[in-house]
This record gives C-alpha cells, sequence and structure tokens, in this order.
C-alpha cells in the first residue's frame, strides 16, 4: 500500500488500510484532490503523541530534535 491513499479509497479499504499503519508502523496519508487532508497512524504512535502533552507539543518536540542532529 502507497503512503497517499484517496479518502474514497481508505473509506472502501479501512480495515487493510488501519492493518497497515499498525502492522508497518506506517502514516497513511488521506487525500483529497491529490492534497493530504488527514492521516492514519498506529494506536502506539497516537498513544506517544497524547503522552507527549498532545499533537502540537509533540511536534514542537519532534523538530527540536530534528534540528539537534
Amino acid at each position: 500500500m502507497n503512503d497517499d491513499v484517496t479518502i474514497t479509497e481508505a473509506r472502501a479499504n479501512l480495515s487493510e488500510v488501519v492493518a497497515t499503519a499498525r502492522l508497518q508502523k506506517r502514516c497513511i496519508f488521506l487525500t483529497q484532490r491529490r492534497n493530504r487532508r488527514g492521516a492514519v497512524i498506529s494506536a502506539e504512535l497516537g498513544e506517544a503523541i497524547q503522552a507527549a502533552g498532545g499533537p502540537e507539543t509533540a511536534l514542537k518536540l519532534l523538530t527540536a530534535a530534528a534540528g539537534q542532529q
């Protein structure tokens, strides 16, 4: 499965999209008219984002960590 899936395709194959994100630990982006509109991630990653303080805090942490490399 490609990392970009249309919303229509994801709706028709939701079980496969979720399984791919979970088992392969991949982020599956949902697109509409070739623009990324959302993503499906594993529950493990979602829980890590929550534990970090939510999406905004996790993004700040990841951006800071990437800048240190």
